[in-house]
């Protein structure tokens, strides 16, 4: 079964918070995303992808987001994600 795209007005934004040593990422998802749902990869070009899938729901189950950074600002090795109660995930980079 393939997941049908969510209206983009549906996708969950992703508040960014800048400081000297890193970047943070902090989105709330809906209850029907559970943490095995969600994959997190650098991609070439310093981007960090991040999709949501809730592959067993057919509407309104599949968010993505691409997030770039400028070259050699950040440590792509060094990518942590949380996921608290609540659907809450935080993301966050080292910067150099």
């Amino acid at each position: 079964m393939s997941s049908a795209a969510t209206p983009p007005n549906a996708i969950p934004a992703i508040r960014v918070l800048h400081a000297p040593s890193a970047y943070a990422f902090d989105v709330s998802l809906p209850s029907t995303i559970l943490p095995e749902m969600v994959t997190i990869s650098a991609k070439k070009g310093n981007k960090l992808r991040v999709i949501a899938d809730a592959w067993h729901l057919e509407d309104n189950c599949h968010y993505e987001w691409e997030i770039a950074f400028a070259p050699y600002d950040v440590d792509m090795g060094s990518v942590k994600a949380k996921f608290e109660p609540g659907g809450r995930l935080l993301i966050t980079v080292a910067r150099r």
